[in-house]
């Protein structure tokens, strides 16, 4: 692989990197405010300035200045190299650059910082973007000096609604042009603008349009500064009082890899961003999956019931106990749950299909919905694919509904309590339900056993490509909820059988090394 030199050190690049995005790959930051990797560049910041070294021989490019001689106080002609945008200049095999080592880029580093903030308001205090503001971050590392300029700055516009979800706030903007190059490019709506020049810049809605449709979120997200809020996070909460963990969006069957960033003092979760992978999402993820969030909260099922009930969970089981006291395994199916982990469904596939020797297997989760070409799959649900894999056999829950009106099935255990389509049949059956979150399934349900979220577990998904994911706890268990693969090992012992697993460890053992027992149920299903 070709290389250059970046402040001596040997950074390897690919055919069309430029030099930061070489740098970038590397964990090398070069300052920048309106370059990002899933954009184009147009070098209008000069943040990024760096400068090349002439190789032997090469003429330097130089640019004739006029500097001040402090001593005498007058300006005197002088030459500096004429630095490069590195979003901009393709990387070349043995290029030398300097970044942080040239006094000329540390010098223009100052100046950009300056000029950006002589206009910016003093709103650090009441900005959302404060604790993770790039022009925080730079002036501590470029600048670290007062306003000179003791005019009166440019008053633009505050508090502009651009949409539903985007609120602006012109004098904080630094015109990157970020969030109307993604509208642009990726959600391919150009609805945003720029308008007049220089220090009067601004930007703005096309006429008679507003921000709005799948990808609002992103313009926010991609925003460097305190400029675009979103109003959904807008005064909710301190950054630095926000822990974050490694997750995965459960809107759809894309599984968009995400931050779940959490207050613990308040075991509350606040917003999801979008953790790079290129894999999978790239840098994005639509409004959709950035709410989603709230499902660690809304309609949650915290406590366990019986027949409508409040229960506790050791009364829900004893119920469950009786509901299946000498029912004929013919009689039992089991549903898997297409919103829920890998491990949870492993655990109610053992619990059905060896432990009680059932051989009636169905998989539920949300209706297909709404889909587009750039990141929103049509499938709803985060982990059907790894229920496939788990049961290639399963039929939809529809097949379940005929099954419970010929008698064939009596008696169900079902993860999750989304449905597809009307299960208003399923009355007739004894139905016990370990979920989540409410849906068709917990209100026609005998017994229900709080389950924890993907918020409060850790748990591996795979989305509609077949890429195995994995998401980390965040929260602690809220309610009475559990786990939902204990929660079955714990129905298991109820019900009068052994289960093999008390550890989450022992499941991913045999998820990552089936047994001999698992093949014989799984070859079973897919007859």
């Amino acid at each position: 692989m070709p290389t250059f030199k970046l402040d001596g050190k040997t950074i390897p690049f690919e055919p069309g990197d430029s030099i930061i995005k070489a740098a970038e790959r590397q964990g090398v930051e070069i300052p920048h405010y309106c370059w990002h990797p899933g954009l184009s560049s147009p070098a209008n910041c000069r943040m990024c300035l760096v400068e090349l070294v002439p190789k032997p021989g090469q003429r330097p490019m130089m640019l004739d200045v006029l500097e001040l001689d402090e001593a005498t106080g007058q300006y005197r002609p002088a030459q500096k190299p004429k630095l490069q945008p590195a979003c901009y200049t393709p990387a070349a095999e043995g290029l030398e650059v300097l970044s942080d080592t040239s006094p000329h880029v540390t010098q223009a580093r100052h100046d950009v910082q300056e000029r950006l903030l002589l206009n910016h308001p003093v709103d650090c205090p009441i900005c959302d973007q404060s604790g993770e503001c790039k022009l925080q971050d730079y002036w501590l590392e470029h600048d670290k000096s007062g306003k000179r300029m003791r005019d009166e700055p440019v008053h633009k516009s505050k508090g502009v609604e651009f949409g539903p979800t985007i609120v602006y706030d012109g004098e904080r903007c630094v015109m990157c042009t970020r969030c109307i190059r993604f509208m642009a490019e990726v959600a391919k709506d150009p609805v945003l603008d720029m308008r007049e020049r220089g220090n009067l810049n601004e930007i703005t809605v096309g006429p008679g349009r507003q921000l709005d449709g799948h990808y609002t979120f992103m313009t926010e997200h991609v925003c460097p500064v305190g400029a675009l809020t979103t109003k959904d996070f807008r005064f909710k909460a301190r950054v630095w009082f926000l822990r974050t963990a490694a997750s995965l969006c459960q809107g759809c069957a894309t599984g968009c890899n995400a931050h779940l960033d959490y207050d613990p003092r308040y075991n509350k979760a606040y917003r999801f961003r979008p953790r790079d992978n290129e894999q999978v999402n790239k840098y994005w993820m639509c409004d959709e999956g950035m709410l989603s969030y709230r499902e660690a909260h809304d309609g949650r099922v915290l406590e366990a019931s019986v027949r409508g009930k409040p229960a506790s969970v050791s009364e829900a089981l004893a119920a469950a106990k009786d509901l299946f006291a000498g029912v004929a395994k013919e009689s039992v199916a089991i549903v898997l749950g297409a919103q829920h982990s890998l491990e949870d469904n492993w655990a109610l596939r053992e619990l059905g299909t060896v432990l009680m020797d059932s051989r009636h297997v169905y998989v539920s989760g949300r209706p297909d919905g709404y889909e587009d070409t750039i990141l929103v799959h049509r499938d709803k649900n985060s982990n059907t694919q790894g229920v496939k894999t788990l049961a290639p056999g399963a039929r939809p829950l529809s097949a379940l509904l005929g099954d419970v009106a010929s008698g064939a099935v009596t008696h169900v255990i079902a993860l999750g309590g989304a449905a597809p389509v009307d299960a208003g049949d399923l009355e007739d059956a004894k139905l016990v339900v370990v979920a989540a979150h409410e849906g068709p399934l917990t209100k026609l349900a005998t017994v229900v056993l709080p389950a924890t979220s993907w918020a409060e577990h850790a748990g591996t998904y795979v989305n509609a490509r077949g890429l195995k994911q994995v998401a980390e706890a965040a929260l602690e268990p809220l309610g009475s909820s559990r786990t939902a693969w204990s929660l079955v090992a714990a129905l298991a012992s109820a019900l009068g059988y052994q289960p093999s697993w008390s550890k989450l460890r022992q499941i991913r053992a045999q998820l990552t090394a089936p047994t001999a027992a698992d093949a014989p149920a799984a070859a079973a299903l897919a007859e």
